[in-house]
């Protein structure tokens, strides 16, 4: 996969803050943006079914504050 990316967008995925984050490379970058979107999209799933999807996803405890401000958008609120 060839992604263009803006001056802008391009310094943000090879600068200093990637790098910071212990990503080697902005592929690496790019896959843990993707695998952590797939992550939402089954934490979102799981909580619009109200659990019946079965056991919720596993995600960092830090992560239930933003999740918790994020519900009632999720729900049309």
């Amino acid at each position: 996969m060839n992604v263009p990316l803006d001056d802008d967008l391009w310094a943000f995925a090879t600068g200093d803050r990637v790098r910071s984050r212990g990503f080697a490379t902005p592929a690496e970058y790019v896959r843990h943006l993707i695998r952590r979107d797939r992550e939402l999209d089954r934490i979102r799933l799981f909580l619009e079914v109200d659990g019946s999807a079965g056991p919720p996803p596993r995600f960092p405890r830090e992560s239930f504050q933003r999740l918790a401000e994020m519900v009632p958008r999720w729900r049309g609120s």
